[in-house]
């Protein structure tokens, strides 16, 4: 729901529809968290497939925006006609289509203020046929709304919680009590969580770079720099911040911050600058560790850490030099190869042409992700 906020705001006080992706299989296009609005005058915004069956979703907003009767659809290729409604790309998902109005969703402008805000917030919302379908609770820093039993809310209390730390979104099944280990209730839980930290420390034209396509990914992109002449928000309009200080001291400060969706971009190839920042870095929980540097440069940046003390378990975590094997040279291809890089570690994935591969084009470890 994040990438149709935005548009959607204007829409309070009308009823409009929601269609998210609640569940996938095979090689689905989008994951579970994506989401199409449409408006009461008919306005579609975002995406559920990429645009295979967009036209179905669209018609069953419609309806539901009409009878503010909440629906679930399952989309999947014909066995009859591959251009029907459903996916050519031979996977299945689920969709829920519910209504958004004071009646039917009255947390709806709660839920958006705390995603705008960056506060975590998950919905858990009812997805099993019959009279709770669309029931809805709603977990920030306390929860409301109910699911229709005390037992089940405080299950899936729990269980987003959890959620809400690793930032997943996905269906759990409970009995109707919310007992463990039955399946006579579906609850997809959509987890908001803050966007995912990339710090990135060199204020290099590279640097500008790697800001720009960090935040077309959905990172808040924090640059940092201890030279102030260079960290300067007219080089890097794009960051979120620009911070002048050493960068040591300032992951030292922001410690708080790195987590295992965190990137960390090294970009200044300078030892007194490297090297206090990556023992430091390497023994934090951050996802991505990159550095950027000539062959030469990372031998010797290797060299300083280990007689600093750095083991080689935590060099391990260093992708050095940083990015992929593109031919990169300008700094936008070269931000591009670094971003390729983080996707594929993110998702560990091979980072092969897909040419070259065979099987499931989107792995099942993909079927927890964060909520867009």
């Amino acid at each position: 729901m994040r990438d149709v906020l935005q548009q959607v705001r204007p829409w309070s006080g009308e009823r409009f529809a929601l269609a998210t992706v609640i569940d996938t299989f095979r090689s689905a296009p989008r994951q579970p968290g994506a989401t199409m609005a449409v408006s009461g005058a008919g306005v579609a915004v975002g995406s559920v497939s990429g645009g295979c069956v967009e036209a179905d979703v669209y018609a069953v907003a419609e309806e539901v925006i009409r009878t503010g009767v909440p629906v679930v659809r399952r989309y999947g290729i014909s066995d009859d006609d591959v251009f029907a409604i459903g996916l050519t790309c031979g996977g299945l998902l689920d969709v829920l289509v519910e209504p958004v109005d004071q009646a039917s969703y009255a947390e709806f402008d709660a839920v958006a203020d705390a995603i705008e805000s960056g506060r975590p917030v998950a919905v858990a919302t009812v997805v099993t046929a019959g009279e709770r379908l669309g029931r809805r609770l709603v977990i920030g820093t306390s929860a409301t709304g109910s699911l229709g039993d005390a037992g089940l809310d405080a299950a899936v209390v729990e269980d987003a919680l959890a959620m809400l730390d690793s930032g997943s979104t996905t269906i759990r099944e409970y009995g109707v009590h919310g007992e463990c280990g039955r399946t006579d209730v579906a609850v997809f839980v959509q987890a908001f969580t803050p966007p995912p930290r990339m710090f990135v420390f060199g204020a290099i034209d590279f640097a500008a770079a790697v800001a720009r396509v960090g935040k077309f990914l959905g990172y808040h992109v924090t640059v940092c720099d201890a030279r102030g002449v260079f960290a300067t928000r007219a080089r890097f309009p794009e960051a979120d911040e620009v911070v002048v200080d050493w960068p040591h001291r300032f992951l030292a400060g922001a410690l708080d911050q790195v987590d295992r969706r965190t990137a960390l971009c090294v970009l200044t190839h300078d030892p007194k600058f490297d090297v206090p920042l990556l023992q430091l870095a390497l023994r934090t929980d951050a996802g991505y560790i990159g550095a950027m540097g000539s062959r030469r440069t990372h031998d010797d940046r290797l060299a300083r850490l280990r007689s600093a003390g750095v083991t080689e378990d935590e060099l391990a975590r260093l992708t050095s030099p940083t990015g992929l094997d593109l031919g990169a040279r300008t700094p936008e291809e070269t931000a591009i190869s670094i971003a390729a890089e983080i996707i594929a570690t993110r998702n560990v994935a091979s980072a092969r042409p897909l040419s070259t591969t065979t099987g499931r084009i989107h792995s099942e470890a993909g079927r927890l992700v964060s909520a867009t």
